[in-house]
């Protein structure tokens, strides 16, 4: 079982990796306890992920991949082969993938990693090379990660401000996407970052972001910590506010995008993407490229994650005291799915996807190719 520790420094950085070692930040705990737990191996993060220690698709990403890489590190006593090696990792890889299902960086990452250690097996017949190779591959998509939130952040203020044309605005964003979802920096909330440094921002909102709350226990927390003015709202109260006109954009993150621009992301942004639409609030999905699965020609075809009903019976989404009649069923999906009529871009490191004047749908297969 993963090991506790507790720090007081860096309370925002939810991955800390050094070669062989990796802590992951608690953020069930978050923001009354900052605990980090002590991540052995893919086991070790495999539950992580189920149990949302660790939880935002980037994250989720890492965290897998970096699991298994001090899991390699510390291996002793083997002296297998090159392909048993391959066999092995890519075994893990499969394990780690089936912790969470919906978020397409996960499968992407480990699709990455699986090709990697089969291109290493095929210039050394020593297994520990294969490892090493894997481990050095994982610790480059750390690195990326945070280069490409800063991509994202800085596309998307740009954007939202070209459509928008106004000299400060409001922005309302829905679930956690910054920090505490990424290696560092964030996707939407990344944008929102993006626009309190520029000087634009005038307000962030941002909602609960029910059953699991991680609106109000995260994105707070780090709306709060980075001194952005930032006011708090129910899921529910977000059609009001916009009706009120307090709300210039929208931008969410996404766990994966459709190659038609649907997008599965936390529950309640389908309900936040009807209220835009309707107050003509305009849209965003921010999210790298390794959220897109081309594999998918829509929405409908994305497995939905269903989560425990105890994460609405009870308080604290299922950390607390039952809250709810006994007795009761209960529906509890993770995500929904937004279609692409509802969208208005998708923000990725490489550029804003827009859609074509001609049908005006997105055509990301053809945005990926020319920026690939």
């Amino acid at each position: 079982m993963a090991r506790e520790f507790n720090d007081v420094a860096a309370t925002l950085q939810s991955i800390r990796y050094n070669r062989g070692s990796l802590h992951l930040l608690d953020q069930r705990k978050l923001p009354l306890e900052t605990t980090y737990l002590e991540i052995r191996d893919s086991t070790d993060g495999w539950n992580a992920i189920q149990d949302m220690v660790v939880r935002g698709a980037p994250a989720i990403a890492i965290a897998a991949a970096l699991s298994l890489a001090v899991e390699v590190f510390n291996l002793d006593g083997f002296n297998g082969s090159a392909g048993e090696a391959v066999s092995f990792l890519q075994n893990k890889l499969e394990y780690l993938v089936s912790s969470r299902p919906t978020a397409v960086n996960l499968s992407d990452a480990a699709g990455k990693l699986k090709e990697v250690v089969s291109n290493a097996a095929a210039t050394t017949s020593e297994g520990r090379s294969v490892f090493q190779a894997f481990i050095e591959a994982a610790e480059v998509m750390l690195g990326d990660d945070v280069a490409s939130n800063r991509a994202i952040g800085s596309y998307g203020a740009s954007c939202i401000q070209q459509q928008t044309g106004k000299q400060k605005l409001s922005v309302l964003t829905h679930c956690n996407t910054g920090s505490l979802a990424t290696a560092g920096y964030g996707t939407a909330l990344g944008v929102i970052r993006a626009l309190h440094s520029a000087g634009v921002l005038e307000r962030a909102y941002c909602t609960e972001t029910r059953p699991f709350n991680q609106g109000s226990r995260l994105t707070a927390y780090e709306l709060v910590h980075e001194k952005i003015p930032a006011t708090l709202i129910a899921d529910s109260a977000a059609a009001a506010l916009m009706k009120a006109g307090s709300v210039d954009a929208v931008v969410v993150g996404a766990d994966r995008v459709a190659s038609n621009g649907d997008t599965a992301n936390k529950i309640g942004t389908y309900s936040v993407a009807l209220s835009a639409k309707f107050h003509n609030v305009p849209f965003y999905v921010a999210a790298p490229l390794t959220s897109v699965d081309l594999s998918l020609s829509s929405g409908q075809e994305i497995v939905i994650e269903e989560r425990s009903p105890k994460e609405l019976l009870n308080a604290r989404g299922g950390l607390g005291e039952q809250v709810a009649a006994s007795g009761i069923s209960v529906w509890n999906p993770a995500f929904d799915v937004t279609p692409a009529s509802l969208i208005s871009g998708i923000i990725t490191e490489k550029g804003v996807i827009t859609k074509t004047s001609a049908d005006d749908a997105f055509d990301i297969k053809a945005f990926v190719q020319k920026t690939g």
